[in-house]
């Protein structure tokens, strides 16, 4: 069983080796794959991250979010607490760039929405196992968040993200599904 650190080191290197062409070619698969997902369709309120290379291409996805009427909400970190809230967004001119370069909802003019608002949570990672089960980046915002998300939640996923497995902790929360750009897993 490969340990948390050597496989978040390798799937960056992975994900490094992925030319553009390639990249948006399989950033395209992935939200055509999910525009067709009937969670996808309902969902009015979709919670999701403002994606940084090499995550697979969000920024599409909330273009086409708004274009279609959903309300779009990105997290904003608070790492003193080492907690996520989720923030409402109409344009890209909301956000402001943080620590590592991450891009985040401005407080001043964004409103924040309750976990119970959200209707369908896209939950970031680099690594993944068939069963669901997600390998962040190391903070563990997510995995505190939901504990206390109670909606749908889904992953998307260059298929090279997907790995036999890793050590499942008693606080890791599988996601129902992933979508790559091969396939769709369903997971529960």
């Amino acid at each position: 069983m490969n340990n948390k650190e050597s496989i978040r080191k390798e799937m960056k290197e992975t994900l490094s080796r992925l030319t553009k062409p390639l990249y948006e070619d399989y950033s395209y698969s992935i939200a055509s794959r999910l525009y067709e997902d009937e969670d996808w369709k309902q969902a009015k309120v979709i919670g999701i991250t403002i994606s940084k290379k090499p995550e697979v291409d969000t920024y599409q996805i909330i273009k086409r979010a708004w274009e279609i009427g959903k309300q779009v909400v990105v997290p904003k970190c608070y790492p003193k607490e080492k907690k996520l809230s989720f923030r409402t967004i109409t344009d890209f001119s909301q956000l402001e760039t943080v620590y590592y370069g991450l891009l985040e909802p401005i407080e001043a003019v964004t409103k924040e929405v309750s976990a119970d608002r959200i209707d369908l949570l896209l939950v970031p990672g680099l690594a993944y196992t068939r069963e669901g089960y997600r390998l962040g980046f190391g903070g563990g915002y997510y995995d505190r968040y939901l504990l206390n998300y109670s909606g749908k939640t889904l992953s998307l996923a260059f298929v090279d993200q997907l790995v036999p497995e890793f050590l499942v902790e008693s606080h890791d929360i599988p996601v129902s599904k992933i979508i790559t750009n091969d396939e769709v897993i369903k997971i529960r």
